[in-house]
């Protein structure tokens, strides 16, 4: 019997939603307060300039998962464009990376539910948002909503109370001349807040479940990035004109600051069930993501061929969600919030470069316009990834270069074990 397949369930406003839920909130609740650290008053010039190169990786997605409508994403697309090994570090990137968002959002959940103590309410977070996914994508789209929506609900709340409670000051947003060192900071800040927006990649690997995914997903990704970033810039300026940019460093809840700091302190529950719902939304829509490029690497055999299978009932890769459940909640009982937000930007950023390299050999028509995002968008992932703290750098290449050599040691000892005749795509 042929093994089930994934199914087409999902329009443009389902495609929109899984978008926003798997971005909105973590740039807001959990990147700020490094960024303002690194970036002072450029806070707003690194935001903007984090926009831009996932703007131009944004389209290069769109372009692709319109010609290569199938769960994966770029892995696909490398592989599909550029060879096995590139699509294999793509993926590669993007499951490391992105499980290391999954700890720190399941962290940050845990700090705004219990600010104490965070470990258990993350675990707990982990486990639960695992079964959820599960049981479908279907059923992950209808409760994404409702997390967006709640999470639009607190940031509203933020802007009003920063803007009506009376502590907001113009001054906070001047001062900011840049230099040397100023431009540094300002680009390891956009490298950390590129983890924000790297949620619309959770659109492109949902393509063998999207209703016609040659138009919508080219319409969604921008769709998504647009209401993402005018909701950021939003909260950004008001954080800015409250805190200012010292006190939102020095801030572990800094949207939470922003409510209390005025006459409008009533809000702050608001704000802290937001930080949690949003934290939530994030961790339920990266986690089905991860598991469909999961899947997509396993039919590949370029990871174990278990991890392949697609649940008969509920049409999900479930061995893939439940050890990716796993490996999260291990992550959450040893990683530090920072930490995971720094490797995870410095992967996806790799795997995002990989996309623009690929999307670089699309043809069509405004074929040069195209290539000129492509490569705007390369260079810029290029850069931010090589801002970030040379811990993190090393880190980051450390774990790349593990993962690319275990797959050369793997097809090494395959090719010796078994017939030539059964390597069909070839890394080599």
């Amino acid at each position: 019997m042929a093994e089930p397949g994934l199914v087409r369930r999902l329009g443009l406003g389902d495609a929109v939603v899984l978008g926003l839920g798997s971005m909105l909130g973590a740039g807001v609740f959990a990147s700020f307060g490094p960024a303002a650290a690194a970036a002072g008053g450029g806070l707003l010039v690194a935001l903007g300039l984090a926009a831009v190169v996932a703007y131009c990786n944004a389209t290069s997605s769109a372009r692709l998962a319109a010609a290569h409508p199938e769960s994966g994403g770029t892995y696909v697309y490398g592989r599909r464009r550029l060879g096995p090994v590139w699509g294999f570090l793509a993926g590669w990137g993007f499951v490391v990376g992105k499980t290391a968002s999954c700890a720190a959002m399941a962290l940050t959940f845990g700090a705004y539910v219990r600010p104490a103590d965070p470990v258990p309410p993350a675990v707990l977070a982990v486990v639960l948002l695992t079964g959820v996914n599960c049981l479908g994508v279907a059923k992950t789209a209808g409760l994404t909503r409702v997390l967006v929506a709640v999470t639009l609900l607190a940031l509203a709340a933020v802007v009003a109370a920063g803007l009506g409670g009376g502590a907001a000051d113009a001054t906070n947003l001047s001062g900011w001349t840049g230099g040397v060192s100023g431009w540094a900071g300002v680009g390891q800040a956009a490298a950390v807040l590129f983890f924000s927006f790297a949620g619309y990649a959770r659109i492109a690997t949902l393509g063998e479940e999207v209703r016609d995914p040659a138009t919508t997903i080219p319409r969604a990704i921008p769709a998504a990035l647009g209401i993402v970033l005018g909701v950021y810039a939003a909260v950004a300026v008001t954080a800015l004109l409250t805190l200012g940019p010292d006190g939102l460093a020095a801030s572990a809840a800094p949207l939470a600051a922003v409510a209390a700091s005025g006459s409008w302190a009533f809000l702050v529950p608001v704000v802290q069930v937001g930080g949690a719902v949003a934290s939530a939304g994030v961790l339920l829509s990266l986690m089905a993501g991860i598991g469909r490029t999961t899947l997509a690497m396993a039919r590949d055999h370029e990871l174990p061929a278990a991890l392949a299978t697609v649940h008969p009932r509920f049409r999900v890769p479930h061995r893939a969600e439940l050890l990716l459940g796993a490996l999260v909640t291990a992550l959450v009982l040893v990683t530090d919030l920072r930490g995971a937000i720094g490797f995870s930007s410095f992967a996806v950023l790799t795997y995002y470069a990989v996309t623009n390299v690929a999307s670089w050999t699309l043809g069509g028509p405004r074929r040069r316009l195209f290539r000129a995002v492509a490569a705007m968008g390369l260079l810029g992932c290029l850069a931010l990834a090589f801002a970030l703290p040379p811990p993190t750098v090393v880190a980051g290449i450390v774990v790349l270069a593990v993962g690319v050599g275990g797959r050369a040691v793997a097809r090494a000892f395959r090719s010796g074990d078994r017939p030539s005749s059964s390597g069909g795509l070839s890394g080599r």
